[in-house]
């Protein structure tokens, strides 16, 4: 897979893209430099001044100077950098000028591309430590060549890194939208619905269950909007956009607090970029504005 990613304009002209293509094995001449991916539990190490935060480059395909508890695993290269992925044991310490940074916490801290890799990298190191033992004999497990996965030499067990589906979703009522308050957020902070998909579960069936389950509603005119990774732990977000038809809205009490309706110019605090609850979010908005723009044009 290749995923471009154009840097903005910088007043100097635009960056020519930078491409990150993600590979499984090592090419044969590596290149000068490499970055590193390293995590101690959810945190990651990064160089750190007073200031700023960055991932560790490092010459040479050399560890970072803390000792993987595994082999290394090799993700790939951004704009021809190698990248590396590796788990530290979990009283290790910093090496000087560095700190160990939870990810979460690291989003819009570093660079948007640093953070979609470390996304991916922490995942994959989470699966090389929750796999290690087959799961139907118990027999340690091998890496299969060519491929992100390992096998049990004994049964033949494949297994591939977990990846959890969830739909979010943006519910609209005329120039409304739908905003809900979980038990986890801070006070005062809604977003959009979303919940994870049921094994026998059709998106549109998922995005159906969740909404009636948590708000007690009914919608229709179920449209794709676009996806994100969520690498907390292992989700991907998978956007719609849906029509309220039916229902009074009522938070469930369990998962949600409260949930209510919200005109564009009256929102709570909300998700920050470029999340894609935002990015439903923001286009909501932008579509009312859109619409009362050509509503006041062709009135006049």
């Amino acid at each position: 897979m290749t995923v471009t990613i154009t840097d903005a304009d910088t007043g100097g002209g635009i960056v020519p893209a930078r491409t990150f293509v993600a590979l499984i094995s090592p090419p044969a001449e590596p290149s000068p430099e490499a970055w590193w991916f390293m995590f101690r539990g959810g945190a990651m190490l990064v160089r750190a001044t007073s200031e700023t935060v960055a991932v560790p480059l490092v010459a040479g395909n050399t560890s970072v100077g803390v000792t993987p508890l595994r082999p290394p695993d090799y993700l790939g290269t951004l704009h021809g950098v190698d990248c590396w992925a590796a788990e530290a044991d979990a009283e290790g310490d910093a090496p000087d000028g560095c700190a160990w940074e939870p990810l979460r916490g690291l989003y819009g801290r570093i660079s948007d591309d640093h953070f979609a890799i470390a996304g991916r990298a922490v995942q994959i190191v989470a699966w090389g430590r929750t796999h290690r033992f087959c799961g139907q004999c118990g027999t340690p497990t091998e890496p299969l060549p060519g491929e992100r996965a390992t096998r049990c030499p004994r049964c033949g067990l494949t297994n591939y890194p977990r990846l959890s589906p969830a739909v979010i979703v943006r519910v609209r009522r005329g120039d409304e939208i739908l905003l809900a308050r979980s038990r986890a957020f801070p006070a005062a902070f809604y977003s959009v619905l979303a919940g994870f998909v049921e094994p026998g579960e059709s998106l549109e069936e998922t995005v159906r269950r969740e909404i009636a389950e948590e708000v007690g509603i009914a919608v229709t005119d179920i449209r794709y909007f676009g996806s994100q990774p969520w690498p907390f732990p292992n989700s991907l977000m998978i956007g719609f956009t849906a029509t309220y038809i039916a229902g009074k809205v009522e938070a469930d009490g369990v998962e949600l607090l409260d949930a209510r309706w919200f005109r564009p110019d009256d929102l709570p605090r909300i998700p920050p970029p470029p999340s894609i609850a935002r990015r439903l979010i923001d286009d909501f908005a932008a579509t009312v504005a859109a619409r009362a723009a050509e509503t006041a044009t062709h009135g006049a």
